[in-house]
């Protein structure tokens, strides 16, 4: 299998590092707007590299589309009409109307998207949700989210984001759906600007809160930071009649307890990467599966339509300062 992977940064990068170990690649494509970097990526993995003008006539068997959510149109424009599968990172767009123009041009050509949620591929988190979808959990009462980012975000991207929202907790909604196995069907969400000032430049925040409620009753409760002062902290705990479960509490969650009968924070999570790094290796074996016909689309780009759709309707939430039914949003 060739797969043509579009963009040489941190994330195409970890993408091209994952598919050239896989054996059922023979082949790695890069493409990147800087010529300079997808050479330099292209000598450290051992792939080959295709001209950023030639992405839509480039031969390839599946693609990865890891560049900036900005120039995810120009790209998904060009590949979707070979009819191949594509990994799209989240977001596909920053709109709905732009993200089910995606969506249907992918229809409209064969094409098969699979959203880049890399969460569902991480070995804790895909446990508590086996636990949950096997039953023993019971009666499921609640879920309790923690998303705090190590380090803030850089000036020039916090333009570009789409915000607090969009951006980073996109990742937690996408998880309630598919945890609990039914739509959210309120929000209600705060935001504020405590300590990192860039993001009140762009209307954004390094802080926010959400309440939720599911279709089927579940409550869910999700904090977010964009400043982690010991490390990057991802957590969940489920809570049901009959058990309750976490993931992402560990020796090293960024976490002091004030009893000190825990041993936690040890060598703590760096970021992102760190803390999900082997999810994401999981995630780019499953698109591989999915790409030879193997298995079927493990995160389908409805998951992608329905978690904008909540972090709009928390952007709602937050402008009127009152609860959000997210259906109404479209």
């Amino acid at each position: 299998m060739k797969v043509l992977v579009v963009g040489a940064g941190r994330m195409g990068s970890i993408r091209i590092e994952d598919l050239v170990a896989d054996p059922r690649v023979s082949e790695v494509a890069i493409t990147n707007r800087s010529d300079e970097r997808a050479q330099a990526v292209a000598v450290q993995f051992g792939a080959t590299v295709v001209p950023w003008e030639s992405i839509a006539e480039t031969d390839a068997d599946a693609a990865v589309v890891a560049v900036g959510t900005d120039a995810h149109e120009l790209v998904l424009d060009a590949i979707l009409p070979r009819g191949i599968p594509v990994l799209c990172e989240k977001p596909i767009a920053l709109t709905l109307t732009a993200t089910q123009a995606a969506i249907d041009t992918a229809t409209a050509h064969g094409s098969s998207l699979q959203i880049g949620f890399q969460r569902r591929f991480d070995a804790a988190i895909r446990s508590v949700h086996d636990t949950i979808e096997s039953g023993r959990i019971g009666t499921m009462y609640s879920l309790t989210m923690t998303a705090h980012d190590h380090t803030p975000s850089a000036r020039e991207f916090i333009a570009g984001s789409g915000g607090i929202f969009r951006d980073m907790l996109v990742h937690d909604f996408d998880l309630i759906r598919w945890l609990t196995g039914s739509e959210v069907e309120t929000v209600a969400a705060t935001k504020g600007v405590l300590a990192h000032h860039d993001y009140a430049d762009f209307d954004d925040a390094d802080v926010c809160s959400v309440i939720a409620v599911t279709t089927s009753g579940v409550q869910v409760v999700i904090t977010g930071t964009r400043h982690g002062a010991l490390g990057q902290d991802v957590r969940l705990e489920a809570f049901g009649s009959n058990d309750s479960v976490s993931a992402g509490l560990n020796p090293r969650t960024p976490l002091r307890t004030a009893e000190g009968d825990l041993s936690l924070n040890t060598d703590p999570y760096r970021g992102f990467v760190d803390r999900f790094r082997e999810a994401f290796r999981n995630e780019t074996h499953s698109f591989v599966s999915f790409a030879a016909g193997e298995i079927a689309n493990p995160c389908p780009p409805g998951s992608a339509v329905e978690s904008l759709r909540i972090a709009i309707a928390c952007e709602q939430s937050v402008a009127t300062g009152s609860a959000v039914r997210v259906a109404d949003v479209t």
